[in-house]
């Protein structure tokens, strides 16, 4: 009897699996970031099946293939390895044709700092309130890689709301971007971006590895990575290693570190009132996020003769590219004719960076 799961039945376990199956059935039907969804729901209900902790199958059961795989997370493996891959799908083209965009992406990230307090007001550790607020730039590798350093206790419950939050952008940003801009501000038109050549594409990442790691060095494994991923897509000489690591390499991280996230969510350990709480916590510091970038556009729209349509600054959140299809879709609701996907992706990319900076600050302020 004892070698079934019967035996251990508890009523979260049915809970958590329904959830499991949910974010299954979001991806499949709905097409809500399968790539994300579909490990995580899985690895939900894998978390959930009675017994698996007792039987020694868990990721807290040291020496089972789940524990092994987890500790690419719980030592921060993975999110480098992601980067590296984003870097070598990511140009870069636009955000250096129109450098001024950078600005939105780290408006973006004030939702981090915002949320940050509000944890420490709640009655969090300040390594704890800081793992909180990263969730806030919808980046769930550099929320992993901060979490696992500043608050491992908390990691599975953050990177969880980090990674449903990234896919649920389609549903989250639009409101807020509505919200906050007006019907004239979202028919804005903005000219096409220059050209950018060859030399600039290929400097651009050694130049910003340079000047960010200085800036940020506690981050320098997440900005090393994202910027040698791009310099192996742009140098044009190495196209194997390019695409292994926007492809399988990527690819394999994603179905690693999903499955893993998902695992960590047994329902006796997960459904708490202290975890209910980052959550909510986590929804907050994303729209908080989403706000600023579009009041940063804005903002910077007061001293501009040539005008940012505000939409775009939704797009300073890390989801790369789903923020920046979001804004093409908001966009193109009240201009059908109005392509803005080109100029989101600047606020987009550098969103990315701009997160992997806050989170190296934050990681060596506080480590």
């Amino acid at each position: 009897m004892y070698t079934t799961g019967f035996p251990y039945f508890h009523y979260t376990n049915v809970i958590m699996i329904f959830l499991g199956v949910l974010f299954i059935y979001l991806a499949i039907r709905k097409n809500y970031e399968p790539l994300l969804l579909i490990p995580i729901g899985f690895g939900m209900t894998f978390a959930n099946i009675p017994g698996i902790d007792a039987l020694m199958q868990s990721v807290d059961s040291e020496g089972s293939v789940m524990y092994f795989l987890y500790q690419g997370v719980r030592l921060g493996i993975y999110p480098p390895l992601i980067f590296m891959g984003v870097g070598a799908m990511t140009d870069f083209s636009s955000l250096i044709a129109n450098p001024k965009l950078i600005f939105l992406g780290f408006a973006a990230q004030f939702g981090i700092f915002t949320t940050f307090l509000g944890a420490l007001f709640l009655g969090f550790n300040i390594t704890e309130a800081a793992s909180i607020g990263i969730i806030g730039s919808s980046d769930g590798p550099t929320s992993i890689f901060l979490a696992a350093r500043l608050a491992p206790e908390l990691l599975g419950t953050i990177a969880l709301a980090a990674y449903s939050y990234m896919a649920l952008v389609p549903i989250l940003q639009p409101p807020v971007i509505r919200l906050l801009t007006t019907p004239k501000e979202r028919v804005i038109r903005m000219q096409t971006p220059r050209v950018v050549t060859k030399r600039e594409r290929i400097l651009f990442p050694i130049v910003a590895f340079i000047i960010t790691s200085i800036i940020a060095p506690a981050g320098a494994i997440l900005l090393g990575f994202l910027f040698f991923g791009n310099l192996l897509k742009e140098a044009g000489v190495v196209e194997r290693l390019a695409t292994t690591a926007k492809t399988a390499l990527i690819d394999i991280c994603t179905i690693l570190i999903g499955l893993c996230i998902g695992a960590t969510t047994s329902g006796a350990a997960f459904l708490r009132p202290e975890t209910i709480l980052i959550v909510t916590l986590g929804a907050l510091s994303f729209m908080l996020a989403t706000a600023s970038g579009v009041m940063g556009a804005k903002l910077m729209n007061l001293f501009m003769k040539e005008k940012i349509n505000p939409i775009i600054g939704a797009a300073g959140l890390s989801v790369v590219p789903g923020s920046a299809r979001v804004c093409q879709k908001v966009g193109q609701e009240y201009d059908k004719g109005n392509h803005l996907l080109m100029h989101a992706m600047a606020p987009n990319v550098s969103g990315v960076i701009g997160s992997a900076v806050v989170a190296g600050v934050l990681l060596g302020a506080l480590s």
